[in-house]
């Protein structure tokens, strides 16, 4: 591998809320408890089975919801009728569907169920067999009727509980959410834990092999005693009756449950047994560790990033490469896993990107492609392209004229067929097979003409690590939808790419480089299109040893686990009963190799090269030794916390600080007042020492508070520390203090000062004396101040301090003043008079309470205050809320903020946006809530008055947010409402003019089509128009004239209107009206799979008529010149299937039967090269629900 290190001279080394009551049994369920008669089969099989179907940790996300104890009886396995109550019948009808997603497919056989007979008492079956595994079948009628939190009977598998969980509507999601729940959790004895392996399926009832299944394992504990899988699966799909999983408003939902008993999953020490750590999964980051734990153990590449330039005032969250090689370095050093946050910090992402499982395959080429850029004029730079870049020729070479046209093409990683290969050495095959252009298909050479040609691909060299990602997902186009393949597909330890003479090789390539490889890692997804887990299989050193990195674990694997097991296809269980059953029991493996990597043996001694602490950049070094320390540091407190408590002394100078700027009601913020760190056998008068040295205070002159939580939810001193109490230790005053399990203890520090401001021992306290705190309210500049505290005798009057409270303001003696209490704050203000004349004890006063006051209103002044008196500001300050606005348009950027009222109508806050903006009409403004989630704006806007206040718009699935969208619309809103706006796309031969469109709802399709004439263009006054439904470049509706336009919607579906041809308004008896489409075959996938682009369009056929007379109306209708026009083809396309047909076929011959459902899918065909504008496509790899991966910075 000459020149490969060339680029490093300086380093010698080689370049990487719910109901609270159980829920009845409210509709038509049968449920079905299944287990194997004999337990040895099912033992067996159970251990196989979850052995081979690997866990889905970070596709799922345990529901918050707290489990509540199922008061339905033990169920038999028959059907159950009760009739379902009113008020439960039409909960969550108006919840919005997504549109059509993709879903897992589950193919081949799955599992055998084993139904007991309809008279045997399920329950009382299990509990003498006690199964460690089994199935639980629930059936559900009425299912669009289910509440939107709904349990399922109570089944026993292994000796435990459980039931279903499941959220019809979803779990704060577009999706069904389903779960396993511990049924008995809540009677279950402290510190209870279980472990069990479970799926959880959807049945499809129209094709079995369609249903949805999902599998995980998960710890059970009280603090998470349900688990399972949030975005289970599409709510728009689940519902659609012509998917086949709810039909005549039933669902079928089964889980497949194996306990095992015995398994401390957690005890696991990595470190200890394996000299390896874990990362820790953030939501949905499996994808992005395990290729993180891949990238990591190429030391090659982790040395160049030690090596990128940072310096010790970045901060890891802001850069990639700092927060990469502190991921690096904690890999490489800690004791235990590491979290990823820094990294995907510094990527720009938000919590949501974080539970976003993605396409590791994505993931690789963004980030490569984005260090590739950070390493640009440094002195690693070109690090990725010398270990991940390889190049491949393009070729066409014409088989009868010396003419030959190549292209070089440069790589990162191969996507290698799985669908019908065999193992990788059948995938390069058929990447280099060479196609051959003949007939109706040869190549046009430049001076040649259309020639017959072989096309293909060879290889001119390949990079010292190859990354092969495996093709295990693709679009069916029969189903319209993404699935995963898991045939068996093998992968061998050493790839020999030289082989059978280098018939890979270009002939440029240089032979003198053996291509021989290594297997580095084998990167797994365990799943289903829809969602699952990916981990790897790593030798770091390429020895016998593998290792499986699997989010937190690392565990030690044999050869065998790595790579036979992670071959896919079907497991055949053998028969431990041979008399159960004949047939031989199948299942599918849904965990299999999704990408691997290989080392080419020549280059393995510097890319496996040694990493060390010279490496790392000395900043770096120190940087993460002090993390490490303070984490220590945090570990050992921790360890020792049972021997410490915190104590938080609040003092005069905190009131004086806080009241008024960080807080207004109470009197401190304790997380912001000093704290000691004391042992609990101290005694309370050596901390006293303590607070001397620290406050200068001597303990002579220290006299403290307890703190006490009121009923009303406010937090007041109570009463004094007693002489006893200070003989006791802190730990024990603790414990006094401490009624509300704090594990701190808080006090106030009293402290008087004599004339010359110098502490002096406090006064005995009185009986009679009560200790009050005073705040000053000035309306003027609507300020709150704290200015002291008094002792008063409560049978004295507030009359009788009406001086000292005007001196302690800096009024005059006889300033006229009013006073208040301040009484609570939660759920609302409670600020009373204060009497001042009757006395304090009249006043109900007492120890603690605070009294706020302010100049008495004048008459004669004539000034008007926002906030008059400190009830009202209290009202103010309670209820505002600064509220970030942006431009719909621009949904990221905060363009101004304004200071509201949570209490604010839609008509306040669109009166105070229109003020900012300097618009004179309210009316006009649009306001969208923010989807917390998504952190993006929500799908429809707030309607005009749908909500009471401003408190209501900025609530999301109980997540509070200050952010809002507005749009400025042409017309006032309230008028709006009453119109459909529709955006619609008017045909032209020559162009798409988009119209907007608004109407009243109950208008119909032939008001829009009246309306567009007068708008539009037309070719003569006469001219008809119809309105289409155009999706993914086909024609699948005609809209009748007389349809409302209320339901039409816009949003998925593109509205098309255009002039109906006058052929197709005289149509013969024998005449067809086709479809016609543009397409083109997908490169990527099987030849006989195509892509559609470009406009659709409808043709008369008349009967007889030939393909050569039909291409000429065709092309003299689409205006296409003759040269382009002859490179075209013309098929018939059945179900994405095409026919190629000749200029001689008889084109009516072929499309026979007339308004069938589906036509869209029948259709002629024109196969030519899509000359529109290119638009970023995603990966056909991708999960189906993914949205593409960014890192922004």
């Amino acid at each position: 591998m000459p020149n490969l290190f060339n680029k490093f001279p300086h380093y010698p080394f080689p370049y990487q809320t719910d109901a609270k009551q159980p829920i009845s049994t409210n509709k038509t369920i049968s449920s079905s408890f299944s287990s194997h008669s004999s337990l040895s089969f099912l033992h067996s099989l159970a251990i196989s089975l979850f052995t081979i179907l690997k866990p889905s940790f970070s596709s799922l996300h345990h529901s918050s919801i707290q489990s509540h104890p199922h008061s339905s009886p033990p169920h038999s396995p028959m059907t159950i009728t009760t009739t379902p109550p009113l008020d439960q019948q039409n909960l969550e009808e108006d919840t919005e569907m997504l549109v059509p997603n993709s879903d897992l497919v589950v193919e081949g056989p799955q599992p055998m169920e084993v139904v007991h007979a309809e008279n045997t008492n399920t329950v009382d079956a299990m509990a003498v067999e006690d199964p460690p595994a089994g199935r639980f079948t629930w059936t559900i009628d009425n299912f669009s009727r289910l509440p939107k939190k709904h349990y399922s009977d109570v089944f026993t598998v292994g000796g435990y509980k459980w039931r279903i969980l499941i959220f019809p509507k979803g779990n704060n999601a577009e999706h069904l959410s389903m779960y396993i729940d511990v049924a008995d959790s809540v009677t279950m004895p402290y510190g209870w834990t279980r472990f069990a392996q479970f799926s959880l399926t959807v049945v499809n009832q129209a094709h079995s092999k369609y249903s949805i299944r999902k599998e995980t394992q998960h710890q059970f504990n009280a603090r998470e005693s349900d688990w399972g899988f949030t975005n289970f699966m599409p709510l728009s799909e689940l519902y659609d009756p012509s998917r086949g999983y709810v039909m005549d408003d039933r669902c079928i939902l089964e889980a497949d449950v194996n306990v095992r008993k015995d398994l401390d999953y957690w005890a696991h020490d990595s470190k200890k047994e394996t000299g390896c750590v874990g990362l820790k999964n953030q939501g949905a980051t499996c994808y992005m560790n395990s290729l993180l734990q891949t990238l990591y153990h190429i030391p090659y590449f982790r040395k160049a990033v030690y090596h990128m330039p940072t310096t010790e005032n970045d901060m890891p969250s802001g850069s990639i490469p700092l927060a990469l090689q502190s991921l690096f370095y904690k890999l490489q050093y800690n004791d235990s896993s590491v979290s990823t946050k820094e990294l995907t910090k510094s990527f720009g992402w938000d919590t949501y990107d974080s539970f976003m499982q993605h396409d590791v395959q994505e993931l690789n080429r963004v980030l490569c492609e984005k260090l590739e850029d950070k390493m640009k004029g440094t002195v690693v730079e070109g690090t990725i392209q010398q270990l991940f870049e390889g190049h491949h020729m393009n070729y066409i070479e014409c088989m009868t004229v010396d003419y030959k046209s190549t292209r070089k093409e440069s790589f990162y990683d191969l996507q290698l067929d799985v669908k019908g290969c065999t193992d990788v050495y059948a995938s390069f095959d058929k990447y280099v097979e060479v196609e051959k252009l003949e007939g109706d298909n040869k190549y046009h050479a430049e001076q040649y003409g259309l020639q017959e040609a072989k096309k293909g691909v060879l290889f001119i060299d390949f990079p010292p690590v190859l990354q092969l990602q495996l093709k295990r997902f693709e679009y069916d186009f029969v189903r319209d939808t993404m699935v995963k393949i898991n045939d068996r597909y093998e992968f061998p330890l050493q790839l020999d790419l030289d082989r059978d003479n280098g018939k890979y090789l270009s002939p440029e390539a240089d032979r003198s480089i053996r291509n021989l490889y290594t297997l580095h890692s084998v990167l797994v997804h365990s799943g289903g299109v829809h969602g699952g887990h990916y981990y790897a299989y790593i030798r770091p050193t390429l020895s016998n040893q593998w290792f499986k990195f699997d989010d937190e674990r690392v565990t030690k694997e044999d050869t065998n686990r790595a790579l036979e097991e992670q071959y896919g296809g079907e497991e055949e269980l053998p028969h431990t009963n041979p008399g159960f059953n004949n047939s031989p029991f199948k299942f599918t493996k849904y965990s299999n190799a999704y990408m691997l990597v290989y080392v080419r043996e020549c280059d393995k001694d510097k890319i496996i090269c040694n990493v060390d602490e010279k490496d790392i950049a000395k900043h770096l070094r120190i940087r993460l030794k002090k993390e490490q320390e303070e984490k220590e540091k945090k570990k050992k407190e921790k360890a020792e916390a049972h021997l410490y408590t915190i104590v938080k002394i609040a003092r005069d100078v905190d009131l004086h600080e806080q009241i008024g700027k960080d807080i207004f009601f109470d009197l401190v913020d304790h997380d912001k007042v000093r704290s000691f760190r004391i042992q609990k056998q101290t005694p309370f008068i050596i901390f006293k020492e303590e607070v001397a040295k620290e406050f200068g205070i001597p303990v002579e002159c220290q006299r403290f508070w307890m703190w006490a939580k009121r009923q009303n939810h406010t937090y007041r001193p109570n009463r004094p520390v007693t002489a006893q109490e200070e003989t006791q230790s802190v730990g024990q005053l603790r414990e006094v203090s401490n009624k509300a399990n704090n594990a701190e203890l808080r006090l106030f520090l009293e402290i008087e000062t004599g004339q010359d401001l110098r502490p002096i021992p406090p006064p005995e306290k009185l009986k009679e004396e009560l200790l009050l705190f005073f705040k000053l309210y000035e309306p003027s500049s609507q300020k709150l101040r704290y200015v002291g505290r008094l002792f008063v005798m409560g049978s004295r009057k507030p009359v009788d301090i009406l001086m000292r409270l005007n001196e302690m303001a800096g009024f005059a003696p006889d300033e006229e003043i009013d006073l208040f209490e301040e009484i609570k704050f939660e759920p609302k203000i409670m600020c009373e008079h204060v009497d001042k004349k009757s006395t304090f004890r009249e006043n109900q006063l007492e120890d603690g309470d605070i009294i706020c006051f302010q100049k008495s209103p004048q008459v004669s002044d004539g000034q008007q205050y926002c906030y008059p008196d400190v009830p009202s500001f209290f009202d103010y300050v309670q209820n505002r809320q600064v509220v970030r606005f942006r431009f719909l348009e621009k949904p990221k950027e905060d363009e101004f903020s304004l200071e509201l009222s949570k209490l604010h109508t839609y008509d306040d806050v669109v009166d105070k946006v229109s003020k900012h903006l300097g618009l004179n009409d309210p009316s006009k403004i649009r306001l969208t809530s923010h989807n917390c989630y998504s952190q993006q704006p929500k799908p429809q806007p707030i309607k005009y008055q749908g909500v009471d206040h401003l408190s209501d718009m900025l609530v999301h699935y109980n997540q509070a947010s200050d952010i809002l969208y507005y749009e400025v619309l042409d017309i006032p809103l309230p008028e709006l409402q009453c119109l459909k706006t529709l955006k619609i796309a008017f045909h032209h031969d020559a162009k798409d003019e988009v119209m907007i469109i608004r109407l009243p709802k109950h208008s119909t399709v032939k008001d829009v089509i009246n309306d567009l004439k007068s708008k539009v263009d037309l070719s003569h006054p006469d001219a008809e128009l119809r309105l289409l439904e155009v999706f993914n470049h086909k024609i699948y509706k005609i809209f009748h004239v007389n349809e409302n336009i209320e339901n039409i919607n816009d949003h998925y579906w593109t509205l098309r209107a255009e002039e109906i041809p006058e052929e197709e308004k005289n149509l013969g008896p024998n005449d067809r009206m086709i479809h016609v489409y543009h397409f083109l075959k997908d490169t990527a996938q099987n030849q006989m799979h195509v892509q559609n682009f470009g406009d659709p369009f409808f043709l008369v056929i008349h009967e007889g008529e030939a393909l050569a007379e039909v291409k000429l109306r065709i092309q003299k209708k689409l205006q296409v010149p003759n040269e382009e026009f002859l490179k075209w083809k013309f098929a018939f396309v059945s179900l994405g299937r095409p026919e190629y047909l000749q200029d001689s076929d008889i084109i009516s011959n072929r499309f026979q039967r007339r308004d069938i459902y589906g036509a869209w899918e029948q259709y002629l065909g024109l196969e030519h090269t899509d000359n529109s504008p290119k638009r970023y496509t995603a990966n056909q790899n991708r999960h189906a629900f993914d949205k593409p991966i960014k890192i922004y910075n």
